[in-house]
Parts: C-alpha cells; sequence; structure tokens
C-alpha cells in the first residue's frame, strides 16, 4: 500500500510515470524500509494503464460490496439484553485493571 501511496502521490506532484528511483526516494524520507522487487511488481501491473481508470474501476467494485447494515440488528435479536452487556464490560474492566501490575501512570 506504501508503494502505491508514494506513486500516486509523485503523479500527483506532476511526474507523469514515477520511476522506482522517486518512489524509493520518497519512502526512504520518511524512514519507511523499500523492497524493491515490489516496486517493479506495481510499476509491472500499472505499465500502460490510467490510474484514473483503475480508480473508477475499483469504486465500482466497491459499490457491490454489502455494507452490513444488519450485522447490528442480528446482534440485537440474537441476545441483546442489556445485562450480558454490563457483565462483559465489568469483565474487560477487570481485565484492563490487572494489566498495570499494580503501578498507576503517575505512581
Amino acid at each position: 500500500m506504501k508503494y502505491l501511496a508514494a506513486y500516486l502521490l509523485l503523479q500527483k506532484s506532476g511526474k507523469e510515470a514515477p520511476s522506482a528511483e522517486e518512489i524509493t526516494s520518497v519512502l526512504e524520507s520518511v524512514g519507511s524500509e523499500v523492497d524493491e522487487k515490489r516496486i517493479a511488481l506495481l510499476l509491472s501491473s500499472l505499465e500502460g494503464k490510467s490510474i484514473a481508470d483503475l480508480i473508477a474501476q475499483g469504486s465500482s467494485k466497491l459499490a457491490a460490496v454489502p455494507t452490513g447494515g444488519a450485522a447490528p440488528a442480528a446482534g440485537a435479536v440474537a441476545g441483546g439484553d442489556e445485562e450480558g452487556k454490563e457483565e462483559e464490560e465489568e469483565e474487560k474492566e477487570e481485565e484492563e485493571s490487572d494489566d498495570d501490575m499494580g503501578m498507576g501512570l503517575f505512581d
């Protein structure tokens, strides 16, 4: 993802087709490790393609993905009583309080 982000950043800055060296330079400037094989794979897969077209294709695919609006309703029907939620929250609080091993932040 970082390689694509660097590519898009360079392209937005005016580079028609950013090179591997330019992508490497951007990533190294922020202290990121660089894998030359991944850059080569990215550049070969984007060769001859329009970024605008690829984004449009990706957006249409995302529009077909269900957004999961039914999941909260199913959880409420399956066993959404308040006592169960309160017990779970109390258990989480107890577990979290054990994480500090008796030491507070400002002790």
